[in-house]
């Protein structure tokens, strides 16, 4: 079996969990518990464009909130 994630033709979720890490995540396969769906059923490149608009602090919710007293 291919690898699901580098299917150009199918559809791709984005994920975020409790932390604000975000997945690629085909949109065939079931959400992992504590992940929820914030974009799509889209394209892998719009998947994409919306993870690198929107995760733009790369360190865990925890420690940012901490290193920046929320």
């Amino acid at each position: 079996m291919a690898n699901p994630f580098e299917d150009a033709n199918a559809q791709f979720l984005v994920l975020r969990n409790a932390e604000h890490h975000y997945s690629l995540w085909p949109a065939f396969a079931e959400v992992p518990q504590g992940w929820d769906v914030l974009f799509g059923k889209a394209s892998r490149p719009d998947c994409v464009e919306y993870i690198g608009a929107h995760w733009t602090d790369m360190r865990p919710k925890s420690l940012a909130d901490a290193t920046d007293g929320s």
